[in-house]
């Protein structure tokens, strides 16, 4: 059985969130509450929210607009807020890219600090905690007017944060795809029109990356994420295979497998199953990495015939393993990009 990538505190809790977002996929990009919603004529009903239709509407006086978040519940959120905290490094990534920036982040995934992708945009922005799990001190010193929580399944958490202020957003169900938060967080900054056009770009940009590739265009990826058990390969639906599929590329018949999350660490004896045309190795963790750099003296791993072509490369899992943004979007197709094109 897969394991996603953030796993559930609780089988229940996540069920829930699974029946939420059945119902939510695209709430982040549709009205709530506003009377300007009920004025819409039917034509502008049916107009797709991926389209560009605005959500909510600005209430008369207040300088605030209605939203509905991933998790279904609608939230006022300002006009134009000006103090964004964010408790995801994929939320962090969608507001960079939309020329916002935060008063408030929390580290990368896996890491104790900023990711190293960001880094140099983020500089003097306060640290209020690490990946969903924010220090609450820290986050009323950051005097925040949105909050935008990730995937934040906590209860508990998520009334601690409203408290602080309720203009508290999930921004990700269990089954979203990067693309979909990130049209959902530009909705909620009033910046849909632009995730709208840097997500058409980036499409653009992947087709034709990998429409000029010459030997390995097609090329069957294989991603993987090592863990200090063993390796775990990625579903096709998980962030860095989207990226791959959105590029031409395909994934090796093992890992055919519709889904967004990766498999139990692998036994030594089903190592053939990480095989591919091109293999893309990272890790989370200190010990992840030293277990990848013992395996790869073992007659096993020689065998493969991605490493016998010399087509095993390494990439930073901080952005490979995670949930995805625009800019951690264009990170992987970059490093897509030069290894097959060089090779």
């Amino acid at each position: 059985m897969a394991r996603p990538l953030r796993p559930s505190p609780s089988t229940r809790r996540r069920a829930a969130r699974l029946l939420a977002a059945a119902g939510a996929a695209g709430l982040l990009l549709t009205g709530c509450g506003s009377s300007d919603d009920d004025k819409k004529s039917d034509q502008d009903a049916k107009t797709p929210a991926s389209a560009g239709a605005p959500a909510g509407g600005a209430d008369a006086g207040s300088g605030t607009r209605t939203v509905k978040d991933a998790a279904g519940t609608a939230v006022q959120v300002p006009v134009a807020p000006k103090r964004i905290v964010t408790l995801t490094q994929e939320d962090l990534d969608a507001l960079l890219a939309l020329d916002v920036k935060p008063v408030g982040i929390t580290n990368g995934q896996g890491l104790d600090k900023p990711p190293a992708y960001l880094a140099d945009k983020v500089k003097g922005i306060d640290v209020v905690g690490n990946l969903l799990q924010p220090v609450m001190d820290k986050v009323i010193a950051a005097k925040p007017d949105l909050i935008l929580a990730g995937d934040m399944q906590d209860e508990q958490v998520l009334k601690q944060l409203r408290k602080i202020t309720p203009a508290t957003l999930v921004t990700m169900a269990p089954t979203d795809d990067w693309k979909l938060s990130f049209r959902g967080i530009g909705n909620a900054v009033n910046k849909l029109e632009q995730a709208n056009k840097a997500i058409t770009d980036y499409e653009a940009k992947a087709k034709k990356t990998g429409e000029q590739m010459t030997k390995n265009k097609g090329a069957a990826i294989s991603i993987v994420r090592w863990n200090p058990n063993g390796p775990s390969w990625m579903e096709k639906r998980q962030f860095a295979s989207g990226v791959a599929l959105d590029m031409g590329l395909t994934r090796p018949k093992a890992q055919d497998k519709d889904g967004n999350a990766h498999t139990p660490a692998l036994s030594l004896e089903k190592i053939n199953e990480i095989d591919g045309d091109w293999l893309f190795l990272s890790s989370l963790t200190s010990d992840g990495a030293a277990a990848l750099k013992e395996i790869q003296d073992k007659p096993a791993y020689k065998e493969l015939n991605a490493v016998k072509n010399n087509h095993a490369v390494t990439v930073d899992g901080s952005v490979w393993s995670t949930r995805g943004g625009p800019l951690a979007a264009d990170v992987v197709l970059t490093d897509i990009d030069k290894a097959l094109s060089a090779a």
